[in-house]
Order: structure tokens, then sequence, then C-alpha cells
């Protein structure tokens, strides 16, 4: 059997790691066209401070990285999170530490008074009747009130998909929460059942030392695969069961093919095979993210804490701030600490897609106004992602599934990124695992 993964970013490892794992007599050949393996997964290193240009790591509350990374052998390689990282801000009219209990709830002046109660008021609103899609602020001001919903939801959207919550579903988005409201009635309701039933701590964030590409450059040199990278795809053809693939300068032949990629390039890539399928796969929207990194050789702040994340009231040019030496101390040479600064999103978009020298001056304007940092910083790194998140509208799951439908008139076809079924590392793990089960177990 010929399995040919187009992608190398996590999606891509994973799906061609678990394939092996289950048949390892197969022929398995990942095509990358970028110069490295990781996709948005990497690590660059300037001047001894390391920066992520995406995720820095994933959560221990779900299973499906660290599994992976015990059964590659790389337990060795994993870095967890310092204490600080329990420790979050966000940014209103002046910075505010982040409850963490109820009595910090009732101290803190994020909220109103009558903001608090009616988040409190939870308790007693009834579930919804309609079982339709809604976006995360419409399911906000339904059950915790327009004030936490325009502060503590507005942030925390922007600080994991760069999004708003106008503009993300809850249910595609947010699933866990909408089936607290289904199976418990409530969001308060279903949080006191399951820590009644938690047997154990919620999760920690865990990275790898120096950086996630670590793990990405251990998992691609010990992957027993035909790894290739700097080999852009050009066209894929389909005849009496076969894929057929070109690069620059080979020719392949797969019996199953799974594009890891983002879906505008698997819509690039199917366009001469489905013209309808790679229309509805280019319609998929990505918010435009940039990461500036900010590194010191001495500053005073203490940045004890994981960071900060702004609302859209503070008006703002950034989404939020990474404390990052202050999460993982491996991260900043010694002695010294380094920032990593969020700007775009669905908020900003226009922002995002500045030109370098104007991306690091909104950084620093973002760093003095949240932080009172004001000192030039020693080291500087920018990435731009002109589509960088997936974003999940309204709808998003039932056009995904009905998308999946149609790709079943391709036999031996798979789609597998962050694009359709969650974006964190965890979920791209599982949903990879769960194709290369698929794959294992088809005739």
């Amino acid at each position: 059997m010929r399995i040919v993964i187009v992608g190398g970013g996590i999606s891509g490892l994973s799906t061609a790691f678990y394939i092996k794992a289950r048949r390892p007599a197969w022929q398995v050949t990942l095509l990358e066209g970028a110069q490295h393996l990781g996709g948005t997964m990497r690590t660059e290193t300037v001047a001894g401070f390391h920066f992520e240009t995406g995720s820095n790591g994933f959560l221990t509350s779900k299973p499906d990285t660290l599994e992976l990374v015990k059964e590659s052998g790389a337990e060795h390689l994993l870095m967890p999170s310092n204490d600080n990282a329990r420790i979050r801000y966000i940014y209103k009219d002046a910075l505010h530490r982040l409850p963490e209990s109820p009595p910090a709830f009732i101290g803190t002046r994020l909220l109103s008074v009558g903001g608090k109660l009616r988040t409190l008021g939870e308790l007693f609103v009834p579930p919804r009747q309609d079982t339709g899609d809604e976006t995360l602020q419409s399911f906000g001001y339904r059950r915790l009130g327009k004030e936490f919903t325009d502060v503590f939801l507005n942030a925390m959207t922007a600080g994991i998909y760069g999004s708003a919550p106008e503009a993300i579903s809850v249910r595609a988005a947010f699933p866990l929460v909408v089936a607290l409201e289904r199976d418990h009635g409530g969001l308060f309701r279903g949080m006191l059942k399951k820590r009644r039933k938690q047997a154990g701590p919620g999760g920690i964030l865990m990275s790898f030392n120096a950086g996630v590409s670590t793990y990405v450059d251990y998992l691609g040199s010990t992957l027993d695969a035909d790894v290739h990278v700097g080999a852009p795809v050009r066209g894929i053809e389909h005849a009496a069961g076969v894929y057929r693939l070109e690069t620059d300068s080979q020719a392949f032949e797969a019996d199953r093919l799974v594009l890891a990629t983002p879906a505008y390039v698997a819509a690039e890539l199917l366009r001469g095979l489905d013209p309808g399928l790679a229309q509805r796969l280019a319609a998929i929207e990505y918010s435009p993210i940039a990461v500036v990194g900010l590194g010191y050789r001495q500053l005073e702040h203490p940045l004890q804490g994981f960071g900060l994340l702004t609302t859209a009231s503070a008006r703002l040019p950034v989404l939020g701030i990474l404390w990052d030496s202050s999460i993982f101390p491996d991260r900043a040479p010694q002695g010294a600490k380094s920032l990593r600064v969020m700007i775009g999103g669905q908020r900003d978009p226009a922002l995002a897609l500045q030109d370098e020298p104007a991306l690091l001056q909104s950084a620093l304007a973002g760093v003095a106004r949240t932080m009172g940092i004001t000192s030039p910083p020693d080291v500087t790194f920018v990435k731009r992602w002109e589509r960088g998140i997936p974003n999940y509208p309204v709808g998003h799951l039932a056009n995904v599934d009905s998308l999946f439908q149609e790709l079943a008139r391709f036999p031996g076809l798979y789609l597998n990124s962050n694009a359709y079924y969650g974006i964190g590392l965890n979920d791209c793990v599982r949903n990879s695992r769960r194709i290369a089960e698929r794959i294992s177990e088809a005739p």
C-alpha cells in the first residue's frame, strides 16, 4: 500500500507516524513544500532567544499530544511550564489579574457590581431550546451577560483564535461549553458536577526544550517514512483508483492520499479534480496574525505570569502579549527576558498586514501602554501570517460535514488540518490519529 501525505506540519507528521505504527510494511511518503517541517509550528532562534512563530505548546488536560510524544520516544524533550504560567492578566482600562477563585471574582475590577450579579445569575438562566448554531457573543450575552462577554470572552477568543465573539461559532470553537448547557442545563451547574467527578488536576502547559521545533525535528528525523522537504506538489490526477502527484523533480503514485495542508492549499491542489470542492475549500476563512518577538538582556519588569490579553474596548494595537521567558525560562539567555506580541486577527486584520517596521512599532506601543515598558529591546523578531488561524464562523461544522461528504466521491482521499475540526495541537494530533486509523483499517 502506497500512502502519500502532502504537508509536513504536525498534522502530516503525526498522520505518518500513526500509519507506520499500525502498518509498518506500508510505504509512506511525506511531501512538504517549504524547506523545513512543522508549518506554523516552528521556533526561530535569534541571538540566543527562542521565538515561536505559532503555538508554544499543548495542555496535558487532553491526552493526545502527550501520548504522541511518549509513543514516539521523545519524553526526554518535554519541558513543563513554570508555575508562573497560571497567573494571567486582562487589559481593559488597566492591567487586571484574571480571577482564579470565587473570592477573586467578587473582588475583581474587570466587571461592575451589576456585571458580576448578572454573571452569577447564569445559574437561573434556562437552557436554550433551539439546537441551531450561534455565535459565542450570542451565547455569552444569553447566559453570562453582555459585560462578562465583552471582557472575558472577548479577550479569551482573541488569545485562542485571533478572533472575536461575534465572528465565531460557539459550537465549533467551544464545544465543551455547549455541552455543559445541553447536558447540565447551565455552565456553573455543569462545572460543579464535573469538579466533583474530577480525580486529578486540569492539566499543565507543556512544550519542548529550546522550543517546539525540537520535537518537530525529532519526529521528522525518526519517522520511518520517505520525507521530502522543498517539494511543493504542482498537480494531482486521479485515475483507476490511483492518485498521481508531481513535484518539480519527481512524480509519485498513491493508493491513499492525505492533504494535510491549509484549506486554501488543498483547494489549489484539488481544482483540477473537482472545481466545486476546491471553491468550497478556498472559502474557508483565515485570520491574519502577526507575531513580534522582543528580547531584553536587562529588564526590570518581573514578568511574573503567563502574559496578558486585551479587550476590544481597550482599543490597543495588540491582541495579547505572552511573557515567554516567564512561561519557559529557556526561551531567553540566562538573565535575559523575552516577550511575544500578537497583532491583528479578526479584531483588526489590517494591523497584521503592516510591514515589519510598522508591526514592531505597534508591538512596542502595546507593550508600553499595557506594561509600562519603554526601554528598547535588544533583539527583535517579526513573523507575519497573512492567513494564520482558521476562523470558525456560525455554520462552520455543518459546512465541513457537508464538504467531507462530497469528498467521499474520491475514495482514498483525506483532508486533515486545523481548518476543519479544531485548531489546537491536541486537536490536530487527535484528528491525525483518527485518519490514520481509518486508512489502516480500510480495505
